[in-house]
């Protein structure tokens, strides 16, 4: 057990699929390929924006990405634009979200989000999931105006908190974003939901769970 753990929001607390699923019937039999269009370009445009220093938050690239999704699944009635947008603020987290970060706060934890999102989006997803009474604070990008994985993402957290990077535990669902977070010094479990096979081997994570019960047991 850390006494400091670092989550990131997106497929690791909040379901990033939610919003689609909720309007399944609305969409159509293409709603899965829509929703992993959107996340796809979502993350490829926080990726291209950080390496051409031209920031733009990431609720801006959350309305590009669903654009072009709608787009490139024309089965999908780009009528449900404002809805799925309205939805991406209520994402429904794990199931397991609430208990762990519940026991984790018991035990005398420190505990934060670290994420892409604006403020203001992970606000609402966070008081969305009734977890704005057991996180202790929220980092997003937009401070730095750079996304994941540059260094100074991480840094955030590291000088806010006044510790060393290996003090801190980081969790993530998404392996790149470990990869970052292992190249910055932290203490990095990979949240590997999906069963992928794994990457970026020379930044491997220090642990390897299928859901964020694992925590509790130490795996």
């Amino acid at each position: 057990m850390h006494h400091a753990y670092v989550f990131d929001a997106y497929g690791t607390l909040f379901d990033v699929h939610a919003a689609v699923r909720r309007h399944a019937e609305a969409i159509g039999p293409d709603g899965q390929l829509l929703s992993e269009i959107w996340r796809a370009k979502q993350l490829e445009y926080s990726w291209v924006r950080t390496l051409m220093g031209a920031y733009t938050d990431f609720w801006k690239l959350t309305e590009q990405a669903l654009d072009y999704a709608l787009k490139k699944v024309p089965s999908a009635d780009p009528g449900l634009r404002a809805t799925l947008l309205e939805a991406y603020w209520r994402l429904d987290c794990y199931p397991e979200v609430p208990a762990v970060l519940r026991a984790l706060k018991k035990s005398g934890a420190r505990l934060a989000i670290l994420s892409n999102g604006s403020r203001e989006m992970l606000e609402a997803a966070v008081k969305s999931a009734a977890l704005d009474e057991i996180l202790d604070d929220i980092y997003s990008v937009d401070a730095v105006r750079r996304f994941k994985t540059d260094p100074a993402v991480y840094d955030m957290v590291t000088t806010a908190w006044r510790l060393y990077p290996d003090a801190i535990s980081f969790q993530s669902s998404n392996r790149w974003d470990i990869a970052g977070a292992t190249k910055a010094g932290f203490r990095t479990v990979w949240i590997n939901r999906a069963g992928l096979p794994d990457e970026y081997t020379d930044l491997a994570p220090k642990l390897i769970l299928p859901s964020l019960e694992g925590l509790l047991t130490g795996g």
